[in-house]
């Protein structure tokens, strides 16, 4: 058994496909899936299920993993405590993403983290079922850290770093009844035609929150992946949206409205998963991450 044949099964098992982990890992298949047949061979036993469309662990499989991944937690931790001593950090950081990132500089931080750690090898994900995906893949060790939208509860394997938050407002095409009222109650809005994002996206969990607790219902007519084009589908009469605050110009303030009588406050925070300790790379990313937010606190004025 070697530290390759462990890394090359830790990736099958948390891609949960042998394609996406060679492409993690720079590698062709036939040597992913080689390396792992000899380990099997090593160990008589059956690792991996291959007869699923995803990769599945046997029981041999489930009770070696998690100590494979404490022996490469350790070898990365000892080669980040060498590259330290030589002045530089080295390896890979995997990090997660919102697809709307805006009320965080998240081009000028990554920029100010590869000026200062060039020997870190960046990769950023976005995921398509929002903050609620970003999470699944810090839990399944996809990932290293990730920039989340997760109002309410936070989950328990979590440590939730709070950067920054905007409150959501109502915009509503030109000819609607509500166009230039300036405000609007929340009690007002049943039933009336949203543009939301989808399903595990923290703008819909604000607002789905924010319509429960006021016991108004609502419809969702048309989901969209990024909030800042939200204002392109009301002005096309689609529905209304609610949308962060600093997404809006001076020109969105005639059908721009703030609602009352619920807690539309949208968070960005910085997730960091408890049940292992970050590399000295994601150690590195989190304190900065605090300087970057310190040093341009507050969130954007209103464009």
């Amino acid at each position: 058994m070697d530290l390759r044949q462990l890394e090359y099964f830790v990736a099958v098992v948390e891609e949960g496909n042998y394609t996406r982990a060679a492409n993690r890992l720079h590698v062709v298949q036939s040597a992913v899936s080689a390396a792992i047949k000899t380990l099997e061979r090593e160990l008589g036993a059956q690792l991996l299920d291959r007869n699923s469309k995803r990769v599945l662990l046997t029981d041999a499989g489930s009770a070696l993993l998690p100590r494979a991944q404490v022996v490469l937690d350790s070898v990365r931790d000892a080669a980040d405590a060498v590259a330290e001593v030589h002045g530089g950090l080295r390896g890979t950081l995997r990090l997660g993403t919102m697809t709307s990132v805006g009320l965080l500089d998240l081009p000028a931080l990554l920029g100010a983290f590869h000026r200062r750690h060039p020997g870190v090898l960046l990769q950023t994900t976005a995921a398509h079922s929002g903050s609620r995906g970003l999470v699944d893949g810090l839990r399944e060790r996809r990932l290293d850290l990730a920039f989340v939208s997760l109002p309410g509860t936070r989950p328990p394997s979590l440590q939730v770093i709070d950067l920054t938050s905007s409150v959501l407002d109502l915009v509503v095409p030109d000819d609607h009844p509500l166009y230039g009222r300036g405000s609007v109650a929340i009690t007002a809005l049943a039933d009336l035609d949203f543009i939301d994002s989808p399903l595990g996206f923290g703008t819909r969990a604000v607002t789905d929150a924010a319509f429960t607790a006021a016991s108004v219902p609502r419809r969702v007519t048309l989901e969209i992946s990024d909030v800042e084009t939200g204002t392109a589908f009301v002005r096309e009469g689609l529905g209304i949206a609610l949308i962060p605050r600093f997404v809006l110009g001076p020109a969105d303030n005639p059908s721009r409205l703030t609602v009352t009588g619920a807690d539309l406050s949208w968070p960005v925070s910085l997730a960091v998963p408890t049940d292992r300790t970050p590399s000295a790379a994601a150690q590195a990313m989190i304190a900065l991450t605090r300087e970057f937010v310190g040093t341009t606190a507050g969130p954007p004025a209103a464009r």
